[in-house]
């Protein structure tokens, strides 16, 4: 049970589709209980027919209280045949606790982050105490787990695999893009990704790079508010706006840039970036990374080898991590994939089977 799932992007549903579709090569039989996040549902639908399982999703409706009593019917109605209930998402986790009341199964929670991070104390309180009621809890990464440690609970820690077959190595790179240095973030286009952070950066970085190009890739959830703040910086040239791109157009563009950036926040509302996949898959394709400390991007970048980490908020630390690397682009492409080889899928799909099977 998830709250996101492909064809609509986010890193908690592909993560959940990952790993789905790795436990099905595997040989388990699975279902996917998913929301339908387009009004219509018709790219759900499309994409549902090409998978091996089956997803039920719980038809799009307003208000969204409806969709919720969905989600729990069509849970109750699996748990009765399932041996075991892996959660990921929010809802999900309150879902399968209250569940729990009711059928003795094996519960395993997937925290990636925000679920954990809550400020307000009623939704803090009861994440809490729904991660106590589940047999198993997984954390992407180290710094998810921290956000536990309080809970007195065992956590294990599986960092995110990225999916290995997503790119076809036939592309090439846009040429159409200029600019030198071409930075990216992909990434739904808010302010816990990290956009607006690279976009006050860069009236310093010009002074040194005065041909830099910024390009975000992803939803346009905030895009109208970060162009107006790039506007009154001066540097609305410097920075594009791509909205969502199917993988090839993405990874054409993916190959032209010299530096992938992330530079997340957490917000006030205590939504932090768990980990950071997309830097991952810059790197497969060889491409350096910069990312935020403090927050899961510290377990997505070997420091100083796959990318460089920076305080967000530093443009003086920033500027110095993009010199090093366009000093020494080679030395880091190469050791960027080396470390997104060892992020795949291979050995993280072993790791859940174990918490699985005992």
């Amino acid at each position: 049970m998830t709250s996101e799932f492909p064809p609509q992007p986010g890193g908690i549903g592909n993560h959940a589709y990952q790993l789905a579709e790795q436990l099905y090569r595997q040989g388990y039989r699975l279902g996917v209980i998913a929301d339908e996040r387009s009004k219509h549902g018709q790219e759900e639908a499309a994409f549902d027919a090409t998978l091996n399982f089956q997803v039920q999703r719980v038809r799009w409706q307003s208000p969204r209280i409806m969709m919720y009593l969905q989600r729990l019917r069509l849970l109750f109605k699996e748990v009765r045949q399932a041996d075991v209930i892996i959660a990921s998402g929010k809802f999900s986790l309150w879902a399968v606790a209250f569940a729990s009341l009711f059928f003795k199964r094996k519960y395993i929670a997937v925290i990636h982050g925000s679920e954990v991070n809550f400020k307000k104390p009623l939704l803090k309180i009861s994440i809490e105490q729904s991660l106590k009621r589940l047999s198993n809890v997984i954390a992407v990464s180290q710094y998810t787990k921290g956000l536990t440690d309080h809970l007195n609970i065992v956590v294990e820690v599986i960092p995110n695999g990225y999916d290995a077959e997503k790119w076809d190595a036939s592309i090439q790179a846009n040429p159409n893009l200029a600019g030198y240095p071409k930075l990216i973030t992909v990434g739904n286009v808010t302010e816990r990704k990290g956009q607006l952070q690279v976009i006050k950066h860069l009236p310093h970085l010009l002074k040194t790079y005065p041909n830099i190009q910024y390009h975000c890739v992803g939803l346009p959830t905030e895009t109208a508010l970060f162009k107006n703040r790039a506007e009154a910086l001066g540097v609305l040239q410097q920075v594009q706006f791509h909205g969502r791109l199917e993988d090839k157009a993405l990874q054409a563009m993916l190959m032209a840039m010299d530096v992938f950036v992330m530079l997340s926040v957490e917000t006030s509302t205590g939504d932090v970036e768990g980990f950071g996949m997309a830097l991952i898959e810059a790197n497969a394709l060889g491409i350096p990374t910069i990312g935020s400390k403090g927050c899961g991007i510290e377990d997505a970048i070997l420091n100083y080898k796959s990318g460089i980490l920076v305080a967000h908020n530093d443009p003086l630390e920033f500027e110095k991590a993009l010199q090093t690397i366009l000093a020494s682009k080679e030395r880091f492409s190469q050791e960027a994939k080396q470390w997104a080889a060892a992020h795949t899928w291979d050995d993280r799909i072993l790791r859940y089977i174990e918490i699985i099977e005992y």
